[in-house]
């Protein structure tokens, strides 16, 4: 999946924030120059079963809170996945990105209410040295995730 071209397809208004390779949201964040509260970080969830994964996005200032990802996925186990699964669910990616469009691979995304709260965000594309920037109300269109409450504020 090329974000920039699926965005296009959609026609969907966007900019396209090159940085210098960042590893982390809240890094990606100080690139590019915006708040970690508008910037959307990608996590993979290994929820349940060993092969049922959901990609979750959340603001790059909170952390999943994985009592409650329990409650909300109705599951006993929630853990992240390891970077070499999310690796093979998004090949098209350099390794570690995940960009926020669950659907384009065929798994659940869930956006953190949270996030929703804000015009923009800004999020990885394909690699760890490009940030897409974009309405938040376009992104919940195309995407059409499930938003639940499922993060804390992210502890310094």
């Amino acid at each position: 999946m090329n974000i920039p071209e699926f965005l296009d397809r959609n026609n969907v208004s966007f900019d396209i924030l090159s940085h210098y390779k960042t590893y982390e949201a809240q890094r990606m964040a100080q690139a590019v120059h915006v708040s970690g509260h508008h910037v959307a970080k990608t996590v993979l969830l290994r929820i349940g079963a060993p092969d049922k994964f959901v990609v979750v996005v959340l603001p790059a200032t909170r952390n999943i809170n994985f009592e409650e990802a329990q409650k909300v996925f109705g599951v006993e186990q929630v853990e992240l996945a390891t970077e070499r699964e999310v690796s093979l669910h998004c090949p098209d990616c350099d390794v570690g990105a995940l960009p926020p469009f669950g659907s384009q691979y065929n798994m659940k995304t869930v956006v953190d209410e949270s996030l929703t709260k804000d015009d923009e965000i800004v999020f990885e594309s394909n690699t760890h040295s490009e940030a897409i920037r974009m309405k938040c109300s376009d992104f919940i269109r195309l995407e059409n995730p499930e938003i639940v409450a499922l993060s804390e504020l992210a502890v310094a």
